[in-house]
């Protein structure tokens, strides 16, 4: 479903929104990563009560911990999760999602790439779907980044049957109840692409919203690193080639019960034999 929606969602926020908690992986991002908070903190302030932030630091080797643990100690909507060692993308978000406790689970990029200001949009859509799912507006990367994101959409899609507008969108709002019910098994970068693959497999629902994508504030992107993209198709042939093995076993007992299931005649009914 690719639904488009351009409102304001500040008159819904009451009727569609419980709590929420807010993710932000975040990895060398020192520059951003105080702006990125607060700028998040305010506005939320703004719209809501009952709201958290938690932020990953993924074995960050700057001063981005240390920021993060200054805001922490005067700020307690703020929680910060630190990774000894760099993790990777999906284990960040893999352990922010394991620590939220509102109703509703949110997920933005720490670089200043995103304005928070656009979640506002989402929030009258999330009475009616069990996601929403943003999409770049005029991405802020290079060309070559751009290809490369187009390939791999290409190939999530054939391999998975996922078909979205930008997979790797982070930029995402989901109903949390979805986190504690699946387990996640990827810690790169197809985390995005086991989400969508196992909440769309669930028979969950989604909408697709256009959001800004800005110039980065500081910083180095690390998403077209050769380790970083080794790693996601190392993980998607692997997993690929496991969770179809597990539709399968799932359809043969499915099929198995199916074949088991007692005949819709009424207990006590007699079969009469014609003679």
């Amino acid at each position: 479903m690719r639904i488009e929606y351009a409102g304001k969602g500040s008159s819904a926020l009451k009727k569609n929104i419980a709590s929420l908690s807010v993710i932000l992986p975040a990895h060398n991002e020192e520059e951003a990563i105080a702006h990125t908070v607060h700028e998040v903190i305010d506005t939320l302030s703004a719209w809501m009560q009952d709201f958290e932030v938690i932020v990953v630091d993924d074995g960050s080797r700057d001063r981005t911990g240390v920021i993060l643990d200054t805001i922490a100690g005067v700020q307690p909507r703020l929680r910060v999760i630190h990774h000894s060692v760099n993790q990777g993308y999906g284990a960040a978000l893999v352990s922010g999602f394991e620590a939220v406790t509102k109703d509703l689970a949110f997920f933005m990029d720490s670089d200043g790439q995103f304005d928070i200001h656009d979640l506002e949009q989402f929030f009258p859509l999330i009475g009616e779907y069990d996601a929403v799912l943003g999409y770049r507006i005029d991405r802020q990367d290079t060309r070559m980044r751009k290809v490369n994101a187009w390939g791999w959409k290409i190939l999530v899609g054939m391999v998975f049957g996922v078909y979205v507008r930008d997979v790797d969108c982070a930029f995402k709002l989901y109903r949390a109840d979805f986190f504690r019910e699946h387990r996640l098994e990827t810690r790169g970068a197809m985390i995005n692409t086991e989400i969508l693959y196992k909440f769309t497999r669930a028979g969950y629902t989604y909408t697709q919203v256009g959001v800004r994508h800005l110039p980065r504030r500081g910083g180095k992107a690390t998403g077209a690193k050769p380790t970083v993209i080794l790693r996601a198709f190392r993980e998607l042939f692997y997993y690929a080639i496991k969770w179809h093995r597990e539709e399968k076993r799932e359809e043969r007992e499915k099929e198995r019960l199916e074949r088991k299931q007692p005949s819709a005649e009424p207990v006590g009914a007699r079969k009469v034999v014609e003679k």
